[in-house]
């Protein structure tokens, strides 16, 4: 059984930065296909990017050169790294995993995934 645990929001000023976690429990690193999504209240889900076996990232155009997604095997947790925040920016964010991971994963949808955290609220104030 997968399980996945977000922490790391919270508020701040807009240009400022946050860094999300996400701890995989369960979850085999040795192929993984897994993903960082936002939501506001009335809007879909929305696909802020992914990373998947190796390493390799993809990221939406809307944060493409602020966000940055990384992961560390050994602690089976994922990062998001967010700089230079803006107000548009503020959403509930959720990780996702997928397993088993095949598949393409570059530009895995919501529907892709079959894993997901809780969520963790980021608020920016202009």
């Amino acid at each position: 059984q997968v399980q996945l645990v977000e922490s790391g929001g919270g508020s701040v000023q807009a240009g400022g930065s946050l860094r999300l976690s996400c701890v995989a429990f369960g979850y085999g690193y040795s192929s993984y296909c897994m993903g960082w999504f936002r939501q506001v209240p009335g809007k879909e889900r929305e696909r802020v990017g992914a990373v998947w076996t190796g390493g390799f990232t993809s990221y939406a155009d809307s944060v493409k050169g602020r966000f940055t997604i990384s992961q560390d095997n050994v602690k089976k947790t994922m990062y998001l790294q967010m700089n230079s925040l803006k107000p548009e920016d503020a959403a509930m964010y959720y990780c996702a995993a997928r397993w088993p991971s095949d598949g393409s994963c570059r530009n895995a949808l919501s529907r892709d995934f079959n894993y997901w955290g809780q969520g963790t609220q980021v608020t920016v104030s202009s």
